[in-house]
């Protein structure tokens, strides 16, 4: 049977492990250096390390990742999602190293991966469309003159990748440019790649979306549809299966066009076509994510199809297990558990989890990729858990989940576990009216929560390296860098760090937990890297005003001023900081 490397982490890295055991196949893992005792690491039938402690260095180093399956002597990749599951040139590289590569082919992703080209396809096969510029905008100049024509809310999206990231929506015109450079910001840091498009944007829409499996050869099969639309920053928070309130006629619509899209192309494997539903009826195709979804529990627990099985099935079969969209069986609500606090914007909050109590009872899941005593890593996403949960109908998944939700106790990082509770217990999302859209978290949830405690900072997380001599051949051994100092070897010329730097530089005196207590001092609402500044040295800024981004997370958060004052920079643009570092003094 196929040895499988996972070129992930987290609980998407757990579920394909499963899978892997289920299938017989073998399972290698791969780790950053904070991830070496991580849960995924543990379960795998193997793990190899990939030295750093960023993505870039990591999870998205194509040359790393290929390294890890020669030495493994993995048969086959599986890219999971986010990081690498979309990029066309590592699915080119697997292949051209021999490999099977679990996903749809590098032209298949290219085609449908990139959101201009996406359009056009729809455009193609029919598929409803929003007004919009059809290839990589230029400068955000191209983005004033299509809001001047086309009339604002627009939208500027990342074309390469999903998940929310790199997506701004414009209401002002003096917004674009900031909200331009942003998105090209994001999209780069998240997937390696700028280029950004614009289309006229929808208010208040639903996000429903379309499962598909695909043989390879021109066969496409819509597996179920699901509603996305509990989301903060563009990003999901809660999914069902299938979607609420669909009249059976745009119902067929959407799984017609989905599979009209991905035949065109001889889709091969997993994906998933997505839609805005507006108020009026009126749909408009949204995007292909070339990949396994997040949410794909709920449509596996109402269709009793094994996603991940089903891409094992297609990778080393070329076939499918089904014919024809399968009847939903009763209803299934996934709620995702991300260590952040709705009372403060949504800001990350990782940090070690001190106790993890997990619910349980009839139709409930728990996709988890931490246990209690591991720790939600700064470095990446702050999803570290599923809980699914299925019903006969509607109704009943959603006290079910309910049930389960007030169940499930994490202490340690802040969790959006509340702000789930809300949304499952609101007349807008437990009515017959469906009365949730893609913006009412933030325009009509948020103002409901109040700031919770914070986690305690995380220390340094890299390995500190030096090598070793095993019976005559030379190799090296990694340590945490706290049980490398104990030793006394830390700081030492046989040692190298794997990290590629842990701390701030030129921060500061004055800076670090607890560094922005007095009354000048702008504090880090949240643990990660300087993006930029928004104001200049030395410039007179008022209270509120945005003055600095962060990116914690694959997400960025702006600093505003507390009070007003003359702005001083203090830490370095590309700076990584902790929760309270000072970065700027208002004085």
């Amino acid at each position: 049977m196929p040895t499988i490397l996972i070129a992930n982490r987290g609980e998407i890295a757990v579920r394909i492990i499963r899978a892997c055991a289920q299938h017989g196949h073998t399972s290698v893992a791969v780790y950053a250096d904070q991830d070496f005792e991580a849960m995924h690491t543990r379960l795998a039938d193997e793990a190899h390390a990939l030295p750093g402690t960023s993505a870039a260095e990591t999870y998205l180093s194509i040359d790393a990742l290929l390294a890890a399956a020669r030495a493994s002597g993995a048969d086959a990749v599986h890219p999971g999602y986010g990081f690498l599951s979309e990029n066309a040139q590592f699915a080119a590289a697997v292949e051209d190293a021999g490999l099977i590569w679990i996903g749809p082919t590098a032209d298949t992703i290219t085609a449908l991966g990139d959101k201009v080209t996406a359009r056009q396809l729809a455009e193609k096969v029919g598929a409803p469309l929003a007004p919009g510029i059809d290839r990589p905008l230029r400068d955000a100049a191209e983005v004033e003159e299509f809001a001047a024509e086309h009339g604002l809310p627009i939208i500027i999206k990342a074309a390469h990748g999903g998940g929310g990231r790199g997506m701004k929506i414009v209401r002002d015109l003096a917004e674009v440019t900031g909200s331009f450079d942003s998105a090209t910001r994001e999209a780069v840091e998240a997937f390696g790649r700028p280029e950004c498009f614009v289309e006229k944007y929808l208010e208040q829409p639903r996000h429903v979306e379309v499962q598909i499996v695909g043989d390879g050869r021109g066969k496409a099969v819509a597996v179920g549809d699901r509603d996305c639309s509990a989301q903060r920053r563009n990003q999901k928070l809660i999914e069902e299966a299938p979607a609420p309130n669909l009249s059976p006629e745009q119902r067929r619509r959407l799984h017609r066009a989905a599979e009209d899209i991905c035949a065109e192309v001889a889709y091969r494997g997993a994906g998933t076509v997505e839609f805005l539903l507006a108020a009026d009826g009126t749909m408009t195709f949204l995007e292909v994510n070339t990949r396994l979804q997040v949410e794909h529990p709920v449509t596996e627990m109402v269709s009793g199809v094994d996603l991940v099985g089903e891409q094992f099935r297609i990778a080393f079969e070329g076939r499918l297990s089904l014919d024809a969209t399968p009847e939903p069986r009763g209803h299934a609500i996934e709620l995702r558990i991300n260590a952040e606090d709705p009372g403060r914007g949504f800001l990350p909050t990782p940090g070690r989890i001190d106790a993890l109590d997990v619910p349980g009872g009839p139709g409930v899941r728990w996709d988890s990729g931490v246990r209690a005593g591991d720790t939600v890593q700064p470095a990446f996403d702050s999803l570290f858990a599923k809980l699914i949960v299925h019903g006969p109908d509607r109704p009943s998944a959603i006290a079910r989940t309910v049930t389960a939700a007030r169940e499930l106790h994490v202490a340690g990082p802040t969790t959006v576990l509340p702000c789930s509770l809300e949304i499952l217990t609101d007349p807008a999302f437990t009515g017959e009216a469906l009365g949730i859209h893609t913006q009412w978290i933030e325009t009509e949830l948020m103002p409901r929560f109040s700031a919770q405690s914070r986690p305690a900072p995380i220390g340094e997380a890299s390995l500190r390296r030096f090598p070793i001599e095993l019976e005559g051949r030379r190799s090296q051994i990694g340590l945490p860098a706290e049980l490398f100092a104990l030793l006394g070897a830390a700081g030492t010329g046989s040692a190298s760090s794997g990290s590629a730097g842990s701390g701030s530089a030129g921060v500061g005196e004055g800076s670090g937990e607890g560094g922005a207590s007095d009354g000048a001092a702008v504090g880090a609402p949240v643990p990660g890297s300087l993006v930029d500044y928004l104001v200049e040295d030395g410039a007179e800024v008022s209270e509120g005003e945005d003055i600095a981004v962060l990116s914690a997370m694959k997400m960025e958060t702006k600093v505003a001023a507390h009070r007003a004052g003359t702005l001083r920079h203090v830490a370095a643009v590309g700076d990584m900081v902790s929760v309270g570092e000072t970065i700027a003094r208002i004085g």
